[in-house]
């Protein structure tokens, strides 16, 4: 191993690989490994600037005078190695290149390595495992495996959202691909006080396995990770945002009631809607034009037939304080008046074999590349012409994954490179059609929502929801750890469909209660959108044309008032108390954007001291000082509720309780245990 000083970082060379360790942030190192004569120089995930630390780098004996030294020794023992250190976060390197790092001086994480070259060595050396291995893949670039050590008794959380109850991802498995209600955001807190973020796009999993965690990307140029060792989780989050961008503040008017079901499909029933809710004194902040308001996918308009003045009826629903969101589809269907010119200028992904179609539903579809800048520029101009000159507030992207015919990553190939290399960036290009020109139009607090994201995508002003789940009781479940783990990923902007996507039945009294609890449960959360599939399909088309607003079908009715009196007065008081808490909201969103902190934190996200909190999956924290334990499964009118160390006010009650203990607390269907720390 050959060591150089460069800049401040370690660049080391052996066997044709290059590694690069250089500080990068508060208590941070970056490591790049490659096979390539130089690094790519795309910096991914890693955008903000950071300023110039001095790192400290030290070396073993048979180091130079110079700054180089050769890795080898007589002893052959493996003893010459070199260390780099940048506040709290250290990172030793030895002859043979193997990474350790460590918090002060205590060793967090080891690369994973068994094969015999004369060290000295515990565990088996006949494996010929390598920490860092480097497989041809054909069509170019390689498939890379990063190993490191586990950790016994080490909890790990964040990486997005996985539709399972985990929160702890300790012991699984993760596919890194973006898929409807799977978003994959590669950064992982310790409970052994650092974050990792694997600053790679590129499909492939990790494994956090109690023999070792792998990390694999399916075709890259280069290893490309950045590691922080902090205090805890919330310094540990501020270091990370500090590098990847901040969330915006929260514009005022979004934080109250989102009204949205399945395709309102013509401007009179928004406008009925709309109407309704005011006469009903009922604050409506957002009203959602879903899909197929428009005549064929990638035309980016509306039908005249059923929206003939949207104009004007955006106008009025402004005129009552309510903001509007039209959904955009990411699909250029073969018959738009779009998709000959965007296929000429190569602003479409392209397959690598077969048929060019990449999407199926409702038409014979291929979709935006929107890697490429060109295409942002195309579809942004389309866009700002049929609705936001109009006046539309929020752009809705769904199926930002993008949806696929079928996840065949290798078959897939965008501006960036083969969609193997760069496809988990997909959505964040895809919000900053948006996102970018609506700064540049001089708009200084757009909002969007999305059903994906990547590392980073928080300064987007993304608002990511949860994806088409089905209405189960599981599903709530795995909701909760889905939100808990998205805050820890640095997305702090996380929302759900409230009772869950799809729903057979809207007069199932099993829904119903299902339906409250996820609405109790939202109250608390980012966001609070009324959205859903509302079965049974019994609703006649508007006509018999199969293109355009009126021919597809639409879900049942979707308002509070709609699932019966006792229902709706249940949902209207959670409303009414999220309202009343408008100032803590704020509060909260203000610290998101300040230091990275969720919205919805893990119970050990503010009491990292007490173990028990480490273990709490079923409850969780709206900011710092609400205490939430929904319920989540059907029948249950009371549950157990751990209250950490403290003085709690049941909100309901108003009781006075001494927390580090655990309650039993009455939940009959129109109660959510919620407290409120007061000191």
């Amino acid at each position: 191993m050959i060591f150089t000083k460069q800049n401040g970082a370690i660049k080391a060379t052996r066997g044709g690989e290059t590694i690069l360790i250089e500080p990068w942030g508060h208590n941070a190192l970056r490591v790049r490994t490659t096979r390539y004569p130089a690094f790519s120089g795309q910096d991914w995930a890693l955008t903000e600037p950071v300023s110039e630390k001095e790192s400290v780098i030290t070396y073993s004996k048979a180091v130079q005078e110079n700054g180089t030294g050769t890795g080898r020794d007589c002893g052959g023992i493996g003893q010459t190695e070199a260390t780099i250190t940048n506040g709290r976060l250290s990172c030793t390197i030895n002859r043979v290149g193997i990474l350790t790092f460590y918090r002060d001086d205590v060793k967090i994480l080891q690369e994973h390595y068994r094969f015999y070259d004369g060290t000295v060595s515990k565990e088996s050396r006949c494996l010929k495992l390598i920490a860092r291995e480097y497989k041809a893949h054909v069509g170019g670039d390689y498939r890379i495996t990063q190993r490191f050590e586990p950790n016994d008794g080490e909890k790990i959380f964040g990486m997005g959202q996985y539709q399972q109850p985990y929160a702890d991802l300790k012991g699984c498995t993760l596919d890194l691909e973006q898929r409807n209600s799977q978003i994959s955001v590669p950064f992982a807190v310790s409970s052994l006080g650092y974050g990792f973020l694997w600053n790679n796009p590129a499909v492939g999993k990790v494994t956090f396995g109690k023999n070792r965690t792998e990390w694999v990307a399916g075709a890259s140029k280069e290893i490309d990770y950045w590691i922080t060792a902090d205090e805890g989780p919330r310094e540990i989050l501020k270091n990370y945002t500090e590098v990847t961008g901040h969330a915006p503040m929260v514009p005022d008017g979004y934080l109250g009631l989102w009204q949205s079901k399945l395709r309102y499909r013509t401007q009179e029933e928004v406008l009925q809607v709309a109407h309704a809710y005011r006469d009903k004194g009922i604050p409506l902040d957002v009203i959602v034009i879903d899909f197929f308001h428009w005549t064929l996918q990638g035309d980016w308009k509306f039908d005249t037939r059923y929206w003939p003045d949207p104009k004007a009826m955006i106008d009025e629903l402004h005129e009552m304080g309510i903001k509007v969101v039209v959904s955009i589809w990411p699909s250029v269907d073969k018959k738009s008046e779009n998709f000959y010119t965007m296929a000429e200028r190569g602003l479409l992904i392209r397959t690598e074999r077969g048929s060019d179609q990449t999407y199926d539903y409702q038409g014979d579809c291929v979709e935006i590349d929107p890697t490429n800048p060109e295409t942002r520029r195309f579809v942004w101009e389309v866009c700002k012409k049929n609705y936001y000159d109009l006046g539309v507030d929020v752009f809705w992207l769904d199926n930002s994954e993008p949806d696929y015919v079928a996840y065949d990553f290798d078959n897939y190939r965008y501006y960036l490179g083969p969609a193997l290399s760069c496809s988990n960036i997909y959505p964040q290009f895809y919000s900053r059609i948006f996102y970018d020109n609506e700064i540049a139009e001089g708009n200084e607090h757009p909002v969007n929502l999305l059903r994906s994201c990547w590392a980073g995508s928080q300064k987007y002003a993304n608002v990511v929801w949860s994806g088409d789940v089905p209405s189960t009781w599981e599903a709530l479940r795995d909701q909760l750890a889905g939100g808990i783990n998205m805050g820890l990923a640095g997305i702090p902007w996380w929302t759900t469909d409230i009772g869950g996507f799809m729903t057979d039945d809207v007069e199932d009294p099993d829904f119903r209660e299902l339906l409250i609890r996820w609405y109790e449960f939202a109250a608390f959360t980012a966001f609070l959108r009324m959205h859903g599939d509302r079965g049974p399909y019994n609703i006649p088309a508007l006509d018999d044309r199969d293109w355009g607003g009126g021919y597809l079908h639409t879900g049942q009715p979707n308002e509070l008032w709609s699932y019966g009196e006792e229902n709706f007065r249940i949902m209207k008081k959670y409303l009414d108390l999220r309202l009343s808490m408008k100032d803590y909201l704020e509060r909260v969103f203000a610290e998101a954007h300040e230091n990275g902190s969720p919205i919805l934190r893990a119970l050990f996200y503010e009491f990292p001291e007490d173990k028990k909190a480490w273990e709490i999956a079923d409850q969780f924290l709206l900011g710092s000082d609400v205490l939430v334990a929904p319920v989540m499964a059907p029948g249950v009118t009371e549950r157990e509720v751990y209250l950490p160390a403290g003085k709690w006010e049941d909100l309901h009650t108003g009781e006075q309780i001494d927390g580090v203990r655990t309650i039993t607390a009455k939940a009959p269907l129109d109660i959510i245990p919620v407290y409120r720390r007061t000191r």
